[in-house]
């Protein structure tokens, strides 16, 4: 009997639950899980790579994240 297949990518090296999509935009992602850094519609301070790879902002739309795939996910914090 073969295992299912996996329906989560590691996001900050946490399970992120896809929701039986093959893919979800990074932009949805961030939006999902950064409500409070998006503003006017636009997230602020944040950084995404995918597989170790930076996904510019304005790629994000385009750019998915599928099952088995590592995001890493940063953002910027205001201090000293």
């Amino acid at each position: 009997m073969t295992a299912p297949a996996s329906t989560s990518a590691l996001v900050n090296g946490a399970p992120f639950d896809l929701e039986g999509h093959d893919a979800v935009p990074v932009a949805d992602v961030v939006a999902r899980l950064l409500p409070g850094h998006v503003v006017d519609g636009v997230p602020r301070g944040v950084a995404v790579a995918v597989d170790d790879v930076v996904v510019p902002r304005g790629a994000w739309d385009r750019t998915t994240v599928r099952a088995g795939d590592r995001v890493e996910i940063v953002t910027a914090v205001q201090g000293g």
